[in-house]
């Protein structure tokens, strides 16, 4: 009887402003890798020249073959996202602002209890909330915040 021999595997899933939600491209990394995954970054432009604001990766595990039958890849992790260079906002941050354009925005913050957001410095302006696990990098992928 052959032994099962597990294989990881990983993706990296970039998510770019979309027109009503955000647009995603996904490719294959040799592992979990920060600094190779802000290169590969680099090279993404989506529709209306939108480029990546975050991303997170995924591990996949897959056993090896037997008798030459294949195995389907089963998600065991899912790591929070990675925003790119984004600035992180509490909602007095932006209540003292006082623009009437955020009105929705702080609306939104107050009613899903959000601590903290993070907006896109570069590209087309995007607005998400910070959860647990999510970190913001500097151009170079060094952590500034990690949202606890």
């Amino acid at each position: 009887m052959e032994k099962l021999i597990e294989k990881l595997e990983y993706t990296v899933t970039f998510y770019s402003p979309g027109t009503f939600v955000a647009e995603d491209t996904t490719k294959s990394i040799p592992e979990i890798n920060i600094p190779l995954a802000m290169k590969m970054a680099a090279d993404i432009v989506e529709r209306h020249g939108a480029v990546p604001y975050a991303f997170f990766f995924t591990t996949y595990s897959r056993p090896a073959p037997i008798q030459g039958h294949e195995f389907k890849a089963k998600k065991v992790e899912r790591s929070g996202l990675y925003y790119i260079n984004g600035k992180v906002e509490t909602i007095e941050d932006v209540g003292k602002r006082g623009d009437p354009g955020e009105r929705i925005l702080l609306s939104n913050m107050r009613v899903n209890e959000w601590k903290r957001i993070v907006t896109t410095k570069k590209g087309w302006r995007w607005t998400q909330p910070l959860n647990p696990g999510d970190k913001v990098l500097d151009d170079e992928g060094n952590v500034i915040h990690e949202e606890s």
